[in-house]
């Protein structure tokens, strides 16, 4: 009986380190293909043309600096486009997390007529494509004289369907009602019980949603090219696209990829500054009923 009971135990452990190490293997082969792309980028921005076009390399070359220089030294802005990036897709991040968790804790939190009626209206807006509106968004921007603006990339994504969605479902899950009436009793106004006890509740939710928003508004092409035209006020996707239609004699693969570099950079350090509150959150869990 021991001797079997013992071999049940080996048996129980080495299954578990036959599966602990399959996990392992797994993990480090998509860790593997994740960071590979990137690794090539930054390896194809140290390369000047005439070396891209003999085929790939595993070694880093030596005209990263020049690839740099060139690219700031052409016809195109990279600086104000970093500046007009950065402030469209920082700004969007902040007013989409903030006013979509705010809307998803009007409807978790009160109750009136329309409440079963305007969840369900959010998500159907949801499912409405960004192309099918753009025609109108367009010419209401021309009236209202803000066309060739930041300011419409800005605003429109206040109204974020995708965003409210998730706010509500983890404040459903996480943002118990109890919590809301005792600071309601004890004098807190609703401003101040979202801004103070709601808000930390929700950090891991809002830093994955500025996470998200942030790279979905740096890496948005279609409505910033309807809405701006001049070159001081366009973005790095617009100027990446003008970078790689250059006339094919003048065309340098080498400030492709250091563009590509340089506009990937800024989300990077996003992902890495805000990835640590999310690790952050979950670890420390939050109030639940």
């Amino acid at each position: 009986m021991e001797e079997s009971k013992n071999n049940n135990k080996v048996k129980k452990s080495m299954s578990i380190h036959a599966r602990r190490a399959v996990a392992y293997i797994v993990l480090i082969l998509v860790t593997f293909f994740c960071l590979f792309w990137f690794y090539v980028l930054f390896i194809n921005a140290t390369r000047s043309n005439g070396e891209l076009q003999k085929g790939f390399s595993w070694v880093p070359s030596t005209h990263l600096i020049e690839n740099f220089k060139n690219l700031s030294a052409g016809t195109l802005p990279i600086w104000s486009g970093l500046k007009n990036s950065v402030i469209v897709s920082g700004l969007s991040a902040i007013l989409s997390v903030y006013f979509s968790a705010m809307t998803a804790y009007a409807i978790h939190a009160y109750d009136f007529k329309l409440k079963k009626f305007a969840y369900p209206f959010i998500l159907m807006i949801m499912m409405i494509p960004t192309q099918v509106t753009a025609l109108g968004f367009v010419k209401l921007i021309k009236n209202i004289s803000l066309d060739d603006s930041l300011i419409p990339l800005i605003c429109t994504t206040i109204a974020a369907p995708v965003t409210f969605f998730y706010m509500k479902q983890y404040m459903d899950s996480s943002l118990p009602m109890s919590l809301v009436e005792a600071a309601r009793m004890d004098g807190c106004g609703e401003l101040k019980t979202f801004n103070r006890i709601v808000m930390p509740i929700m950090k891991p939710a809002l830093a994955v949603q500025g996470i998200f928003t942030f790279v979905s508004s740096w890496n948005n092409y279609f409505v910033p090219a309807l809405v701006l035209q001049s070159d001081d006020k366009k973005t790095l996707p617009i100027l990446l696209a003008q970078l790689r239609s250059a006339d094919w004699l003048k065309f340098d693969m080498g400030q492709v990829y250091m563009m590509i570099a340089f506009s990937i950079f800024p989300v990077i350090v996003v992902y890495l500054f805000l990835s640590r509150y999310i690790v952050q959150g979950v670890a420390l869990g939050s109030v639940k009923e």
